[in-house]
């Protein structure tokens, strides 16, 4: 198999032409240069610059979703002033891990264009597959847990398989898997339907164990922010000895800030509860890791390749079948992980495990976060912002009384938004030439 690999992302291109500050500042050459090249040459100016031609060419990025996280917290905190309280966004933090570590792997399929209908079964039979090995069967709860999630990568592989090297469609197959894989549960389950944790075991413990030591929470925090600050320089330093385009030292500072900003204010309202949440840790680090996956690796690159077109792809070298198993496994993987964080809230594993609005949830958290439906665009924040969004809503929903029927319709209607924006938003980028 070749090595070669497809072109970095839009936001590296265009790194070989060279201008000065004059022409960069013409009205034509934005449209081109680099915008660490624009930012670099004019300062903040140049910042603007580059920030209004994204908003006029269609770039918006995730700052919907984050105007959209300020006014649902601002519209339900004047309905009920205890949205905004310690008790009930550490509940809803926790509470947005399951949802949102599926949606971590709904975000690698939907970046192949692709679609997996199927994970709300499969975090079902997983939890269901722990719940009789480590219940039923008394095997070891660590080991039980292992093989819950490699059952999910099983199923998530069968999926790739038959889509990738068998030609069938992907709606078909994970349907297919969606309507199986719940009638595996139900049989492994058994005539009970429902088999109950251990309430000090590993799998209670993901959405039940805090570290109550405040240091905890505010180290988290700091770690998280200045790693991020020493790989932006460590990643300025490389660009610069290697004579392309790079961010200036202000900028980095700016953006350390601004995430300085709400890691801190997590970590505050945290500890003004129990403490740091053992899932909001792992959710993190789950969306971390899958970020650098997508962004700093040759197989995210692949990845995106293949989304954005897998016959140019092909003819690059990459192996689009092998691609395509790989990232249903991911996503059976983490609808296995998350399945497991799901029955941690109920301490039990049952016949709704899965079922329900979950899957919509999943796929609506990928999409409201900010990954395109058409392919080739998204990040695994995307997943974290969506979640938080879906279970903003559900709570504040929650707290006014108002019954399920009225959430679903408030949760349609923001995902058909968030659909409207990416499309907008390509079509504008298509007018622009950068689409």
């Amino acid at each position: 198999m070749s090595t070669g690999t497809p072109a970095e992302p839009r936001e590296t291109q265009h790194e070989e032409p060279r201008t000065d500050a004059g022409t960069v500042a013409s009205g034509a050459a934005t449209a081109t240069v680099d915008p660490r090249l624009l930012v670099r040459q004019e300062g903040f100016k140049g910042y603007l610059t580059d920030l209004g031609r994204r908003l006029r060419t269609g770039e918006l990025g995730s700052v919907p979703v984050i105007v959209g996280l300020i006014v649902i917290a601002l519209v339900f905190q004047l309905q009920d002033s205890a949205f905004l309280s310690a008790n009930n966004l550490n509940d809803l933090f926790v509470q947005s891990a399951g949802t949102g570590l599926i949606a971590v792997g709904i975000v690698f399929v939907l970046i192949l264009g692709e679609i997996d209908l199927s994970v709300g079964s499969v975090s079902g039979m997983s939890a269901a597959v722990f719940a009789v090995l480590s219940v039923n069967q008394g095997m070891n709860e660590v080991l039980a847990l292992i093989l819950a999630v490699l059952t999910g990568m099983a199923a998530g592989a069968v999926h790739g398989f038959f889509f990738a090297r068998i030609g069938v469609p992907a709606f078909v197959v994970t349907l297919a898997g969606l309507l199986g894989w719940n009638g595996l549960m139900l049989q492994i389950l058994g005539a009970s339907g429902t088999i109950n944790l251990d309430d000090d075991g590993v799998v209670a413990q993901l959405t039940n164990h805090y570290f109550a030591d405040k240091a905890a929470a505010m180290g988290l925090a700091t770690v998280c922010v200045l790693a991020f600050l020493g790989f932006s320089l460590l990643d300025a330093r490389r660009r610069k000895a290697a004579d392309v385009p790079s961010r200036p030292l202000s900028e980095i500072v700016l953006r350390t800030v601004v995430l300085a900003v709400p890691a801190y204010a997590a970590a505050f309202v945290f500890n003004s509860y129990k403490g740091l949440p053992l899932a909001v840790v792992i959710f993190v680090g789950f969306v971390v890791v899958g970020d650098f996956v997508l962004r700093r690796t040759g197989y995210g690159r692949k990845v995106f390749a293949v989304g954005g077109s897998s016959e140019a792809a092909s003819r690059a070298g990459i192996n689009v079948s092998l691609i395509r198993i790989s990232v249903y496994s991911i996503a059976g993987t983490m609808a296995a992980i998350g399945g497991l964080f799901l029955a941690s809230q109920i301490n039990a594993a049952n016949q709704s495990s899965g079922a329900g609005s979950l899957l919509m949830n999943c796929i609506a958290a990928a999409v409201i976060g900010g990954t395109s439906l058409f392919g080739g665009r998204g990040k695994t924040w995307s997943a974290l912002l969506g979640a938080l969004v879906i279970q903003s809503i559900n709570s504040g929903m929650a707290l006014l009384g108002t019954g399920s029927a009225v959430r679903d319709m408030i949760t349609g209607a923001v995902l058909l938004a968030a659909v409207v924006i990416d499309s907008v938003s390509r079509r504008t980028q298509k007018t622009a030439g950068r689409a």
